[in-house]
């Protein structure tokens, strides 16, 4: 059944939205004067930072605003019918069968007591009205379709026995089933592993084609909405700023909040040193404290007095190119080509000596494989195997690889958190592996610190920024009074770029960008050696994310700490770390250089995960290296190599040599350690993933 044939206009149009949320205060406008029309099979990007109105513009086309939302201006139309105008049961109609989301988080769209079948039964059953069997078909072909292996284990399976990736594609297929026209997909990768996000996208891509969808991909990603999408449309402060073709708008932006996004997200080629991340200066507006005028004018290198805060600025068409708009009074004037000024080149840090010596560190735990079924047999999970590395002082050393291969174990091994099951840790040369958190001196404690991934979670909601950071001063036994405690507090403040003032305000205060400086301040109260960043700016807008890690860049020159950047972000790895170590259940495969790492010839495993990295840049030509399956679990991990059951290139050893011998960790160049079987000339056959296309 083609929903399509009928209808040739735009699939979705929504014209001069305005949605505003209404409180007992005042009415809160989060979404004005927004216009964005999606066609026939094209896929639109959304763009634009937390809070923006990205996600109330869905909601809007959902009309799912709750009881204080609500549309006051403007229209969305869905094949050329005004959706407010429809009764209850003719949007429910439309919402089941016609339009379908995908949201950001599977598991809150799955029903966990319901086994998967019956839950993709449900719609087909329910909106068309077919038989069970003909449903059953039908989840069969979309659960085949979403490329989920033994699709009928699956069907008779709860959502808990299933991986997020795996969750996540039941959801795509639970969206399919009724085969919309359009489909609304809300940060659909967030939670997912930097490999599993490619072949979602990838499926998603094919899925569009085949079943012909249009789609409204809602993302702060600019990568993954330059690989899905066709057009583009960014948002600002509850306005769309600019929208075009992906080409037009990466390529010849005309808007400086567009510029800016660009300039601080790490593309290839940016150099921590030479040429330095630009952070968006000042802060996301307040819904309530739009300025007058243009709403990015305070943030602004273009900002006119008297002419950008004037009044309201109205879209304006690009000429010459593809339906392309600016909200810019001076986007003619603007010398967009003019390159960027480079401030404040650093000087590289000089790497010192050893700070952290690792040696054949094993971490297993011990757990009951089922206590009900199996008399209560042991299995163990070895989640960290053979790891052997050293750090040095003022250096940056990636730790990256997927969910489970023993990255964050590691880094609780490394805080005392849990103590090793064989190996060595020396810290400036004392032994510590065996030593537990609660067994630490204060001096031991204060040289491995730890800046965490969600800065939400990391502060006390009921004590002042200031009290946090000298409680962690008073454990650390810095200062001799309060008085002294309280000036390095206010010193740490500054350190981290946030006023003074504070020091007296409470988390809930504070935006996450702000939290996460909190959360460093403190890592760095004690004059840390080691400070281990687990995915420190995963939870933070682009524009924040460049700001705090520069700021994590300049504390490290100051005080020469060495960091552990624990990260699935290969674009902020490249651009950050000095050395990468390269993880996969449990075990380290490759270990070098940045630039070692990130040329070939490269571990099987590194190869396929830079071919998944989004890369916000027409210019970049990437090879597409998917990876099949899921990672093995590590209660059940395979014989030999960890990571033969996914590898491409496993034929080219043969003898069942991968299968059977775990590989051992081979010398290529000076420093460069790669744990495989290839043969040397296979390893130098390996041809680039990533090239930048000739100017």
């Amino acid at each position: 059944m083609n929903k399509l044939a009928d209808y040739d206009g735009p699939i979705l149009e929504i014209d001069k939205l305005s949605i505003s949320f209404f409180t007992r205060l005042r009415e809160i406008p989060a979404v004005m004067d927004f216009s964005v029309a999606v066609q026939p099979g094209e896929a639109v990007g959304l763009v634009g930072e937390s809070g923006c109105g990205k996600s109330t513009v869905a909601l809007g086309v959902m009309q799912d605003l709750g009881k204080n939302g609500r549309i006051v201006g403007g229209s969305i139309k869905f094949k050329g019918r005004d959706l407010a105008e429809m009764t209850a049961e003719e949007l429910r109609d439309v919402r089941g069968n016609e339009i379908a989301m995908i949201y950001q988080e599977p598991m809150a769209s799955l029903n966990p007591a319901m086994k998967i079948g019956k839950q993709l039964m449900e719609v087909p059953m329910i909106h068309e009205g077919v038989s069970k069997a003909e449903a059953y078909r039908r989840a069969l072909e979309v659960v085949t379709d979403v490329r989920l292996p033994d699709p009928e284990r699956m069907l008779n399976s709860f959502p808990h026995q299933l991986s997020g990736g795996q969750q996540q594609r039941i959801v795509i297929a639970m969206a399919l089933m009724s085969k919309p026209s359009l489909l609304i997909l809300d940060e659909p990768t967030t939670a997912l592993d930097v490999t599993v996000e490619a072949a979602v996208v990838e499926l998603v891509k094919d899925l569009g084609k085949k079943y012909g969808t249009s789609m409204l991909f809602i993302s702060h990603n600019l990568g993954l909405v330059l690989e899905t999408c066709d057009r583009l449309c960014v948002m600002y402060s509850g306005e769309a700023v600019e929208r075009g073709s992906i080409h037009d708008v990466f390529d010849e932006m005309r808007h400086p909040y567009t510029q800016a996004l660009f300039r601080s997200i790490p593309l290839p080629g940016a150099d921590k040193n030479a040429r330095p991340l630009v952070a968006i200066p000042g802060n996301f507006p307040l819904p309530h404290e739009r300025p007058p005028g243009c709403n990015f004018g305070p943030r602004c290198d273009y900002f006119e007095p008297g002419r950008c805060d004037s009044g309201d600025i109205q879209m304006a068409a690009i000429p010459g190119n593809d339906r392309h708009h600016t909200r810019c009074l001076r986007h003619d004037e603007i010398d967009w080509a003019a390159p960027l000024s480079v401030g404040g080149q650093k000087a590289r840090a000089d790497v010192g000596d050893v700070v952290l010596k690792i040696d054949d560190l094993r971490k297993y735990y011990e757990v009951s494989a089922n206590a009900l079924f199996d008399n209560g047999a042991r299995k163990v999970v070895k989640a960290n195997e053979t790891l052997s590395f050293e750090a040095r002082e003022s250096e940056t050393l990636a730790i990256v690889g997927e969910s489970g291969c023993g990255k964050s174990t590691f880094a609780k091994v490394l805080m005392g958190l849990e103590t090793a099951t064989s190996g060595q840790i020396q810290l400036d040369g004392q032994n510590i592996e065996s030593t537990p958190i609660e067994a630490r001196d204060a001096k031991t404690i204060s040289d491995v610190q730890m800046v965490f991934q969600n800065p939400f979670d990391t502060l006390n909601p009921s004590m002042t920024v200031g009290r946090q950071i000298q409680r962690a001063l008073e454990i650390f036994g810095i200062g001799s009074s309060e008085a002294d405690r309280k000036q390095r507090m206010l010193e740490l403040l500054d350190l981290v770029k946030l006023p003074r003032a504070f020091a007296d305000r409470m988390p809930r205060q504070l935006s996450g960008g702000q939290k996460q400086r909190v959360g460093i301040a403190r890592a760095f109260a004690g004059d840390a050696r080691i400070v281990v960043a687990d995915e420190p700016v995963s939870a933070l807008d682009v524009s924040v994310q460049a700001a705090v890690t520069d700021l994590l860049m300049e504390i490290q020159r100051e005080q020469k700490t060495t960091l552990l950047f624990i990260s699935h972000d290969l674009s902020i790895v490249r651009y950050l770390s000095d050395r990468v170590m390269v993880m996969y259940l449990g075990h380290v495969v490759e270990l070098g250089t940045t630039d070692q790492v990130f040329a070939p010839p490269y571990h099987p495993y590194t190869e396929a995960l830079l071919s998944a990295v989004p890369i916000a840049d027409t210019k970049v030509e990437k090879r597409n290296i998917v990876l099949e399956g899921d990672i093995p679990s590590a209660m059940n991990p395979p014989p030999g190599c960890p990571f033969q059951t996914r590898c491409r290139w496993k034929s080219k050893v043969g003898d069942g040599l991968c299968e059977r011998d775990v590989p051992p960790m081979r010398q290529l160049a000076d420093g460069h350690q790669v744990k495989c079987h290839l043969s040397a000339a296979d390893l130098d056959e390996m041809e680039p993933v990533i090239k930048i296309a000739a100017e």
